[in-house]
């Protein structure tokens, strides 16, 4: 057995310095798992001359700003990719399987994007392909899901899975501030990026879930099938009348799989109190899984961060390891089982939440719940006030299961009457409140 293996770094950012650190600091315990140790040889960087002051020790590790030196060097057996980013890093990590090295990576994006082409290059180099950072950061999430679950049928995720949305969405409804507020205080200690679109528009949580319902569902979840709505448009008024039926509410990755047809989706949804996810608050990111066998179970921790990202990472490392000194690399990937099937709006079903205006007179709720009877919804949950425009009440109502097809037909319907001045929201429930 070699005395140690060696790892190229294709990044020395936050996680890769991460990853530099937890391998000088666990050393020791590396190689009592591993019976070798583990080394950074060499380190792919912008500008190799730079002075950094990274919290990791570099000296005797090769800084190169030509990702080549790495991708050709035939005593690095592990690639690491860090860098980010889309094309590039797709390219260096099918040059790295083309020069039988295995590659741990924690690129959602690029994992989201072009998962089955990589998978496709590790299987027929015999390489190792592992990506547990790519989803909620330190949480062994995606390893639970294909070993945990592995002889389970699992049916439903619900995830928050984006730390930033979640903080400002925590600090908007325990706090009361703005959505303008509460983003900048996450921008001003770090949870948020200066341009935060990513995040707040959804795609960030919507290329973790597309992952996480290919490996949850056995079938080709693309980004593509992931319907996407943001946080930018919630209002406070949603906030407090859903803390008042006892609700809270977060940005939700949701991904359903009924045998036949899978449904994935992120958009802000009003979790009951009760619910295990109501209690995840700030940057921290969980993932709940209901499954035939095991029931309902929940992973929880911190979704971002240098360290918890980079322990992800180590995770993986030491994973591909195991598998070189056991002579299994590339047998991980599994073709899906599943052909893509995706739910029509007449096959997803569940509660929801419509907050709404009218004309505040006799007769005119009757003729609205007549409305929704025509659509076979009932209403389990109802609230009428003054609005501040004079004349006009602001009703919200919490519907029993229906369809969404249903839920569109109502809406529809509900915009024609002239009574109803304006339809304000509309959101999934998850969960049941206490009445």
């Amino acid at each position: 057995m070699q005395d140690s293996v060696a790892v190229g770094l294709l990044g020395v950012g936050v996680v890769g310095s991460g990853v530099v650190n937890l391998i000088e600091k666990h050393q020791e315990k590396l190689s009592h798992q591993l019976g070798c140790g583990v080394r950074v040889k060499s380190a792919l960087v912008r500008n190799p001359d730079k002075v950094r002051d990274i919290g990791a020790d570099m000296n005797g590790i090769t800084l190169t700003a030509d990702a080549d030196a790495i991708l050709d060097d035939p005593e690095i057996d592990v690639v690491v990719e860090v860098m980010g980013g889309i094309e590039e890093a797709r390219e260096s990590i099918l040059k790295a399987f083309a020069s039988k090295k295995h590659v741990v990576t924690a690129n959602k994006d690029l994992v989201a994007l072009h998962g089955g082409e990589l998978h496709e290059a590790a299987e027929e180099n015999n390489c190792d392909l592992y990506y547990e950072a790519s989803v909620a950061g330190g949480i062994p999430i995606l390893r639970g899901i294909t070993d945990g679950f592995a002889s389970d049928h699992i049916e439903q995720l619900l995830g928050i899975v984006n730390g930033t949305t979640n903080y400002i969405m925590t600090k908007m409804s325990q706090e009361g501030l703005s959505y303008d507020d509460a983003l900048k205080q996450a921008q001003d200690r770090g949870f948020a990026e200066a341009d935060p679109a990513s995040d707040v528009e959804g795609l960030d949580a919507a290329r973790k879930m597309a992952i996480l319902g290919r490996l949850a569902f056995s079938t080709y979840v693309n980004l593509e099938d992931v319907e996407m709505t943001g946080i930018e448009e919630v209002e406070a008024a949603d906030l407090q009348y859903g803390d008042s039926l006892g609700f809270t509410m977060k940005l939700i990755g949701f991904a359903d799989f009924d045998g036949e047809r899978v449904e994935v989706n992120v958009q802000p949804a009003l979790i009951s109190k009760e619910h295990p996810l109501a209690d995840v608050k700030n940057e921290y990111n969980a993932v709940y899984v209901y499954g035939e066998a095991v029931g309902e179970a929940m992973f929880y921790g911190a979704g971002a961060g240098s360290m918890p990202t980079a322990a992800a990472v180590m995770s993986d490392v030491v994973a591909v390891i195991k598998n070189m000194h056991r002579g299994v690399t590339g047998g991980q990937f599994v073709e899906p089982r599943f052909e893509k099937r995706l739910k029509t709006a007449e096959q997803r079903f569940g509660e929801y939440y419509v907050r709404f205006h009218a004309t505040d007179e006799a007769g005119v709720f009757s003729r609205i719940s007549a409305l929704f009877n025509e659509g076979n919804i009932s209403f389990k949950q109802i609230l009428q006030n003054p609005s501040e425009e004079s004349g006009i009440a602001e009703v919200v109502v919490i519907t029993h299961n229906t369809s969404l097809q249903n839920m569109y037909d109502a809406l529809e319907r509900l915009e024609t009457l002239d009574q109803v001045e304006a339809i304000k929201s509309f959101y999934k429930v998850e969960g049941d409140a206490e009445a």
